[in-house]
């Protein structure tokens, strides 16, 4: 059967609000996950090989590292259980944990061990090449303390060793005693070891491996959860299907089939995790597991459109909702230190950003083309908003016609735009050096030496664009129609 949409704005927000208080335990395999960016623009003459030019080199945690990013950043706390080397990459991969407040730290770091890299290159969004750098699979991890006072427990298998027989028995011991789901990213084509776990969570082609049967319809897919939920003990099973959306069953239960939502598809790096933290996140906060599925499609959905093995932020789920509600918005505005903190993320998954600024007081046809041309420029596209009393200021008493809420609410819901923020300065120097964006962009009307932030953005390496505006639109020029037509009308 075909479930209906359920998920809305409403229990968004209730859902993000119990997910600030919870602690979820997030164990398995572990590794380094790091991307190199640049451009290519002539093939090797020593081989038929593209040549990369290094622009920049970002690194974070990856495999279950990742699944506890994406707890963190969705407001909850990690508890990340795994085994790492002793080594630099080991050492990288601390410093980088312990970046994040909202991860615990609860690594096992054995002598000899070797942490596990994974190094992609990548060019223009493509990925050329995948370095992988791992020795012999790691032992199990045992520090059940991990376990403790924790709403869900995730295990994400890689198949690197750490996912043992005995992870998988305590893990089931402290959710049998605390009533946490334990929910089971699974490897390799023996689902039976996971036990009766609350719910495990493959992909199509996973599923077909386990099973040995065809996955390509809805009618497949039905065939090959019974053959699963008949040769295990798992309780339920959620399918991923790219951009078929997603399929579940419980035990003894029929099918249900999700449907995707329609993304335009960036990089598909880590959306697993994403799907397995957001499954977790939702059951341990007591959703029902339809619920989880829809929250899971919704957060999935966001960090396709993203570079590298990225995240998903309470903004964004809201603003992902908002704009697919019935009707409903989700307030534009970020306080600074919020934007910051996201056009940070953006730059570690290796995305542009650009920003701009403006009264955009009645939206027209000449700020919609030119907020389309700034974003062209950039993978992330923030626009700050004078103040109301910053727009009177420039503009005279009688402006702003819209306030500053239903500027950001109109300005936000465009595609082009990524963020949107405020200043009442009288120029925006100081948002932009708290953003340290990538891309500045102002109007052709302007020369650079004139661009307000110019010298700082390309002392950090930035770049400067002017964007042209379209002949004969402007605000002032509506409003001016607009009394025309109004004292025509008397």
């Amino acid at each position: 059967m075909m479930a209906e949409r359920s998920f809305d704005l409403a229990q968004l927000q209730t859902l993000l609000e119990r997910i600030k208080s919870m602690k979820v335990a997030c164990v398995g395999d572990l590794m380094l996950d790091r991307f190199v960016y640049g451009e290519v623009s002539r093939i090797s003459p020593e081989a038929p090989i593209p040549v990369l030019k290094t622009r920049r080199s970002v690194a974070m945690p990856g495999g279950v590292g990742n699944v506890a990013r994406n707890i963190a950043a969705m407001g909850a706390t990690a508890r990340l259980g795994a085994v790492a080397g002793r080594d630099n990459a080991g050492k990288e991969l601390a410093e980088l944990i312990a970046g994040d407040p909202r991860i615990e730290d609860l690594l096992s770091r054995p002598e000899g061990a070797e942490t596990i890299v994974k190094t992609r290159f990548v060019s223009s969004g493509q990925q050329l090449l995948r370095l992988d750098e791992e020795a012999a699979p790691h032992s199990g991890y045992a520090d059940t303390a991990v376990f403790e006072s924790v709403a869900a427990i995730l295990i994400s298998d890689y198949a690197k060793g750490v996912v043992d027989d005995g992870l998988i028995q305590s893990a089931l011991a402290a959710g049998a005693a605390t009533g946490a789901p334990v929910v089971v990213d699974p490897k390799g084509t023996d689902f039976a070891r996971y036990g009766a776990v609350d719910l495990i969570k493959p992909n199509a082609s996973e599923l077909a491996g386990a099973t040995g049967l065809p996955v390509g319809t809805d009618e497949e897919i039905e065939v090959a959860l019974k053959a699963l939920l008949d040769t295990t003990a798992v309780k339920a099973v959620v399918v991923t299907r790219a951009g078929k959306g997603m399929s579940m069953v419980r035990r003894g239960e029929a099918v249900v089939h999700f449907p995707g939502r329609a993304h335009e598809v960036f990089d598909v790096s880590g959306a697993g995790d994403t799907a397995m933290a957001a499954l977790g996140l939702a059951l341990g906060a007591g959703l029902p597991l339809e619920g989880a599925v829809q929250f899971a499609l919704l957060a999935s959905g966001v960090v396709v459109g993203k570079a590298g093995t990225a995240v998903v932020t309470p903004q964004e789920l809201l603003a992902e909702e908002g704009a697919d509600g019935d009707g409903e918005f989700v307030n534009g505005l970020s306080d600074w230190d919020a934007l910051a903190e996201q056009v940070s993320r953006w730059q570690a998954d290796g995305l542009k950003v650009g920003f701009t600024n403006g009264c955009f007081d009645i939206l027209h046809r000449g700020h919609v083309a030119y907020l389309a041309q700034a974003r062209r420029w950039c993978d992330r596209l923030v626009v700050a908003l004078n103040t109301d009393a910053s727009v009177s200021a420039l503009k005279g008493p009688t402006r702003p016609l819209n306030n500053l809420d239903s500027r950001a609410a109109v300005i936000g819901a465009l595609a082009s735009v990524d963020g949107v923020t405020y200043f009442g300065e009288q120029t925006p120097l100081e948002l932009i050096k708290r953003l340290r964006p990538d891309v500045l962009i102002k109007g052709a009307d302007y020369t650079k030496e004139q661009v307000v932030g110019a010298a700082e953005v390309e002392s950090w390496g930035g770049e400067v664009r002017l964007a042209s505006f379209e002949d004969g639109y402007s605000t002032t020029k509506t409003i001016e129609k607009m009394k025309t037509a109004s004292e025509a009308s008397k």
